[in-house]
């Protein structure tokens, strides 16, 4: 059946590749952080273990959210770990870096996210697209936050 949800074929199918892009760099983030929570170790293990776990879980909602705007716009989600390795811009690591480098590459993930979300922000405000537009604005926010607060671990 043809969606009528007042935003054209062409606005909703540039708005769900960047949301597309945006699922695929936060699942990559989620994954990231999750196995950081795995393999942490050191003198802050309980803290970054606890805070991980914490920062996945949300992600784990993220995803889900994205995913059903792109759904409710009428395409498929990309949902496989090729589709994410081409549309992420967060890398995946080789071996497990120490507990500050795996803080330094989460603050890089979340902001990426940040970016990502900011870069997908136009269409969504050229088709008055508010829903796509509320969506890309949480994220922006808890993604800001986040770095934040893993940057004021690096301090010295």
């Amino acid at each position: 059946m043809k969606i009528d949800i007042g935003i054209n074929q062409k606005d909703r199918e540039q708005i769900a590749k960047g949301l597309s892009h945006l699922l695929a760099d936060t699942y990559t983030l989620y994954l990231k952080t999750h196995n950081f929570h795995w393999n942490v170790k050191g003198p802050m293990f309980q803290t970054l273990h606890t805070m991980f776990e914490t920062q996945y879980t949300e992600l784990a909602t993220a995803v889900d959210e994205i995913a059903e705007r792109i759904r409710t716009l009428g395409f498929p989600a990309p949902g496989t770990y090729k589709a994410f390795a081409e549309l992420s811009s967060i890398k995946e690591e080789d071996g497990v870096p120490d507990a500050s480098d795996m803080i330094r590459l989460l603050v890089e993930g979340q902001e990426a996210c940040a970016r990502t979300a900011r870069e997908a922000f136009p269409a969504c405000e050229k088709a008055s697209d508010e829903p796509s537009a509320d969506l890309l604005t949480q994220r922006m926010q808890a993604h800001e936050k986040t770095a934040w607060m893993l940057r004021s671990l690096l301090e010295k």
